[in-house]
């Protein structure tokens, strides 16, 4: 038996040359314009839920203080261009 997937229309106003390109990409892939949409809009979805999840991982490490100093981290890429760079700062 199929699934049926509930659906809603989206509309968003694009840039001309925008539309253009994913109807280009959309006749080289034999795909839909639809279903190129889909695919982009549910990978900047997935790419923001991934940085506003790391976001947050880092400001709890800010809280906690486990932090590096800054001027650890510049001395280390400073020497990074030389003979004898200096190790990760931890």
């Amino acid at each position: 038996m199929a699934t049926t997937v509930k659906t809603r229309s989206v509309t968003a106003h694009v840039p001309v040359e925008l539309a253009e390109r994913v109807d280009e990409l959309a006749e080289r892939l034999d795909r839909s314009r639809n279903w190129i949409v889909k695919q982009a809009l549910s990978a900047w979805l997935d790419q923001e839920e991934e940085r506003s999840r790391l976001t947050r991982e880092a400001l709890a490490d800010v809280d906690a203080g486990r932090v590096i100093d800054h001027q650890a981290v510049q001395a280390w890429a400073e020497s990074l261009g030389t003979d004898s760079p200096l190790p990760v700062p931890r």
